[in-house]
């Protein structure tokens, strides 16, 4: 597991944040048609700024929003969704347990033997599946019955190692990353479908119950003891390897968070306060906005012709998803005002998401001296064939723009969340330890994204405090993290403490 105390020097990370690395219009004429392709740099730069008053701004409304959000249901563009996890795990489950992550188009089966503090995860198997696309929009019972039939042949390869103790019933965590109303840690109703799917039938359903179901037809004797989505579990999975952890954001294709909120501070929760004193929040801040969020025009029109306009803006600027398409829609620009790429417009650079953000962290970590890659990745993506040296520091020069401006308001949400926690300064004779749990492809594989990400909150935390937040790599949370929760809310929990 990859970890990074935020109070360490991250190398050559204030100079990954410092925005247009190659400084090209210095050399350039501001006349013609390459001024014009300075003139649409400069006004990103500008638009894109996130200097650290902003952030701060942004950290305060984030921190707003939040006590919103756990005032009352809608009363935030956060949701702040109780998660109905009030118990994380703390190393000393123990046991083997299930766990099943449907998240798109492929799901995953896995079992996991725990083995108490000392031996922690002990074993681990796991099936990944894929998804027939007809059943992704045909009915409820047969993507619940193919599902089951892959969980009852999955059972059927079980080796010694998992042995489950006489009269005892096997136990499954649910990762459903899907929008979703929890009514209890192990029930929750679909809201919608999303990521291709389209079954009507399961809309308003309970999803635990629908499993339930299809395990019975075709003979599988399971319970499902935790519903949870995949920030969720990665909080959960961080928390089993370091007891610090006290939040979770996960940075890939999408974006989300989630944390331990203490459980007298969620008006809105009108059940008993559980026994830890603690409830996990799933903020959805994805869908986090305000005024001081510094967006350009290419957002604006990137969110009006998006399929949820108006929703998600947060995400919209900062999650794998759009980076590369902002980038593009900043060439297209260029190129339609500037010639950027000569008398014509590549027609490829005109096709939505034609660029990736793995492309852009490939390009953005181009540090030969004739930026190659830059110019192979253009001509492969855009077939643009020929790209001067100039061009491809621009280009270089828009990486850096959009993922510091995506990386430093990550930052800034973060920070939000450990001043609502009040975790954002030191305080007189306290130690206490803050670690934050990340994980997504954005974080792991965009250097440039995360080391500037962690300058970040550094420079908002200021030396001192930063030397008690960490963050620290949470590999597959939705997977090792059900488990963990099915373990650290199994019903035969109380039987086991009075037998221990």
């Amino acid at each position: 597991m990859g970890k990074v105390a935020v109070g360490a020097t991250v190398v050559g990370a204030a100079a990954v944040c410092a925005v247009a690395v190659y400084i090209v219009r210095r050399r350039m004429h501001s006349t013609g048609k390459w001024g014009r392709v300075i003139e649409i740099l400069k006004v990103l730069e500008e638009d894109c700024a996130t200097p650290i008053g902003k952030l701060r701004q942004v950290a305060d409304a984030m921190t707003v929003e939040m006590h919103a959000g756990l005032a009352s249901e809608g009363g935030s563009k956060l949701k702040m969704l109780i998660s109905f996890v009030d118990n994380l795990p703390s190393g000393h489950e123990k046991g083997f347990f299930y766990a099943l992550d449907l998240g798109g188009t492929n799901f995953r089966v896995m079992r996991v033997l725990l083995g108490g503090k000392q031996d922690r995860v002990v074993k681990q198997e796991f099936e990944e599946v894929s998804i027939p696309p007809h059943l992704m929009t045909g009915g409820s019972d047969e993507l619940f019955d193919f599902i089951a039939e892959a969980l009852a042949k999955f059972i059927a390869t079980e080796g010694e190692d998992f042995h489950l103790p006489e009269g005892r019933q096997r136990e499954l965590g649910f990762t459903f990353s899907f929008p979703v109303k929890q009514t209890s840690l192990s029930s929750g109703t679909l809201i919608k479908w999303t990521k291709g799917f389209s079954i009507e039938d399961t809309v308003g359903q309970d999803v635990v119950g629908e499993l339930i179901k299809a395990m019975e037809r075709v003979g599988v004797d399971m319970n499902v003891t935790a519903l949870v989505n995949d920030t969720v579990g990665t909080l959960a999975g961080g928390r089993y390897h370091n007891p610090d952890v006290v939040a979770a954001v996960i940075l890939g294709t999408g974006t989300n968070a989630a944390y331990v909120e203490r459980a007298h501070a969620i008006p809105k929760w009108h059940g008993l306060l559980p026994k830890s004193g603690e409830m996990v929040i799933n903020m959805e801040w994805g869908n986090f906005r305000s005024s001081h969020l510094p967006l350009t025009e290419f957002d604006h029109s990137l969110d009006f012709e998006s399929l949820n306009p108006g929703e998600q803006i947060l995400e919209k600027i900062i999650s794998g998803m759009y980076l590369g398409e902002i980038l593009r829609r900043v060439l297209l620009k260029m190129a339609e005002e500037a010639d950027f790429f000569g008398d014509t417009v590549p027609p490829k650079l005109r096709i939505p998401f034609i660029i990736r953000t793995p492309h852009m962290s490939a390009m953005h970590s181009d540090t030969s001296p004739d930026l190659k890659v830059v110019g192979s990745k253009l001509k492969d993506i855009l077939d643009v064939p020929t790209t001067s040296l100039k061009m491809r520091k621009v280009v270089i020069s828009l990486c850096n723009i959009i993922a510091s401006r995506g990386a430093r308001l990550s930052a800034a949400g973060i920070y939000g969340i450990l001043k609502k926690l009040g975790r954002d300064a030191t305080k007189e004779g306290e130690t206490q330890k803050s670690a934050i749990a990340m994980d997504g492809g954005l974080f792991e594989h965009y250097t440039q994204f995360s080391e500037c990400m962690e300058s970040a909150l550094k420079e908002l935390l200021g030396d001192e405090a930063s030397e008690s937040v960490e963050v620290i790599h949470s590999n597959d949370g939705s997977g090792v993290g059900a488990a963990l929760l099915a373990a650290s809310h199994s019903q035969y929990l109380e039987e086991d403490s009075e037998t221990s």
